[in-house]
C-alpha cells in the first residue's frame, strides 16, 4: 500500500512523565518546562518550579502525517525577567512505533499486551536505554526515556501512544 505525502497516519499522543537529574539554572534550582514539536506543531507543558526531578504527567496531542519525521523536545528555565534558559534537547525518531503499529495491523493483535519490537540505544538517538513497543489493548505504547543533549545532566520520560487513523477499506 503506497501512502501519499501529507497523508494523515494516526494520531499521537505524547506524554511527558517525569523528567530526572536536570540542571540548575537559576541560583539552587530551575523553573522547569517542555516544549515538544513534530514538524510544524508544537505543544508545551506546564512549569513546575523549583524543581529538578519534575513531574508533569501531561498529554500533548500531535497529527501524525507522511513523511515520518521525528518528535523533538527541549527543557527551558522559566525565567521572570530574562529569556528562558535553556536545559538540553532531545529528539526521538518516530519510525519505530510507526512500523510497530503496521505490523500490529497485519499481525491483526489485539488482546493483552504483546512487545513488537525494542529500539536500543545507539549514537543516532537520544535513547537513555532500551525502550520497547507494544501493542496494549489494541494501542501502540512506546515508553522511553531520552538523554539530553547539550547540558551536563538530564533525561526525560515520555510514553507515546499512536492511535490509527481509519483504514480505508479497499473493497
Amino acid at each position: 500500500m503506497k501512502r501519499t505525502m501529507g497523508e494523515q497516519l494516526g494520531l499521537l499522543k505524547v506524554t511527558v512523565v517525569q523528567g530526572k537529574k536536570l540542571v540548575i539554572r537559576d541560583f539552587k534550582s530551575s523553573d522547569p518546562y517542555v516544549v515538544v514539536k513534530l514538524g510544524s506543531q508544537t505543544s508545551k507543558t506546564k512549569v513546575i518550579n523549583s524543581c529538578l526531578n519534575p513531574v508533569w504527567n501531561e498529554e500533548l496531542s500531535f497529527s501524525l502525517t507522511e513523511p515520518i519525521g521525528a518528535l523533538s523536545l527541549e527543557v527551558f528555565d522559566k525565567d521572570r525577567f530574562k529569556a528562558d534558559d535553556k536545559m538540553g534537547h532531545a529528539h526521538l525518531s518516530l519510525q519505530p512505533i510507526a512500523s510497530a503499529a503496521r505490523l500490529k495491523q497485519i499481525l491483526q493483535v489485539c488482546s493483552g499486551e504483546t512487545i513488537l519490537r525494542k529500539v536500543v540505544p545507539d549514537s543516532d538517538n537520544c535513547l537513555a536505554r532500551e525502550s520497547s513497543i507494544s501493542c496494549i489493548d489494541g494501542e501502540v505504547v512506546q515508553s522511553v526515556w531520552l538523554r539530553l543533549c547539550a547540558v551536563e545532566s538530564g533525561e526525560i520520560e515520555l510514553k507515546i501512544k499512536l492511535i490509527d487513523a481509519p483504514v480505508a477499506s479497499s473493497r
